[in-house]
């Protein structure tokens, strides 16, 4: 999946495709969330505010899966 680097104090990159969205954070964290409207991920692309549009719209509207941590490969 392409992702797009954003400039955030919380989210790092941003990946989307078919209905699957991915977010990198800063604290090396990455989930997949799926069945996202694209029209969620467009909004998502151009908020003025990723951390809130990512609480507001997303954390808690669609299902998740941690994918990996990056600190986890540092052990």
């Amino acid at each position: 999946m392409e992702t797009v680097n954003v400039i955030s104090s919380s989210v790092k990159s941003i990946g989307y495709e078919g209905t699957t969205l991915e977010i990198e954070f800063h604290n090396g964290s990455r989930y997949r969330y799926y069945q996202v409207p694209l029209h969620v991920y467009q909004g998502f692309l151009n908020a003025d505010s990723y951390g809130h549009f990512f609480n507001k719209y997303i954390v808690s509207s669609y299902r998740s899966r941690r994918m990996s941590n990056l600190a986890d490969n540092t052990k």
